[in-house]
């Protein structure tokens, strides 16, 4: 397999949480303490951390920052993050905390001006381009509203101002364990095929993995099967170096 893994811990409180279909009404406390599951997701092999601030996105600014500053205290984890970016001062307190990439979403909809001015100031390894979907438009402010942004001319509008990085979440898989939108990111694939495209939602088992390592995208995020004990990481790793 030559797919990355990337776990997820989502914050809110500064707890480890997941929601269904991003509905904050449909939360689920997995851990209390998010620094121990950094470690935990470190100490199987994992280079890598995806972060969430459910609070920073529906605040619209970054709200988990020292919980953030702790896990890049605390590990070697790469870590992105996103939840709550909306201004150049955000940006810099993700990186100050220990970020090393910044996930952009709704920004990069209802501003794409400042978005493009981040993506200069900043290059393409430092950003990437958040896409979260729902019937096919771009959805923002922590999913709780639908911009009428159709999702590949909105990616055709960065990736010509040189985007490499896409985190696209359907969201009406997310956090439901009912498999991923495989079609859809092989239709991304198919289109931007310089992209490292980063598929996340719905993600239930191995199984679900090993898929879309075959349909060739580069990276997945999971979180939920991993908490309710449906991933096997040791099988995982005969498979594939994390």
């Amino acid at each position: 397999m030559n797919i990355e893994l990337i776990p997820a811990i989502d914050l809110i409180e500064g707890q480890c949480v997941r929601l269904t279909q991003g509905d904050y009404a449909r939360k689920t406390v997995y851990e209390s303490d998010p620094v121990k599951v950094a470690k935990g997701f470190e100490s199987m092999g994992f280079k890598r951390l995806h972060i969430v601030d459910l609070d920073g996105a529906k605040s619209k600014h970054i709200v988990n920052s020292e919980t953030l500053k702790a896990i890049t205290t605390a590990t070697k984890l790469k870590v992105d993050f996103g939840g709550g970016i909306k201004t150049d001062e955000d940006i810099q307190t993700a990186f100050a905390c220990g970020a090393e990439i910044v996930t952009v979403g709704s920004i990069a909809v209802t501003q794409p001006e400042l978005f493009l001015q981040w993506l200069d100031k900043y290059g393409a390894d430092k950003l990437i381009l958040g896409a979260d979907v729902r019937h096919g438009k771009v959805s923002i402010n922590g999913w709780k509203e639908d911009s009428e942004m159709e999702l590949l001319p909105f990616l055709k509008t960065y990736t010509d101002h040189g985007v490499k990085n896409v985190l696209c979440t359907e969201i009406s898989k997310d956090g439901t364990l009912a498999g991923p939108a495989t079609e859809l990111y092989q239709q991304i694939m198919a289109t931007y095929p310089q992209l490292h495209l980063i598929a996340s939602g719905g993600i239930s088992d191995n199984q679900d993995i090993m898929e879309l390592d075959k349909a060739g995208i580069p990276a997945v995020v999971f979180g939920k099967a991993f908490y309710e004990g449906r991933i096997d990481i040791q099988e995982l790793n005969r498979m594939i170096s994390v």
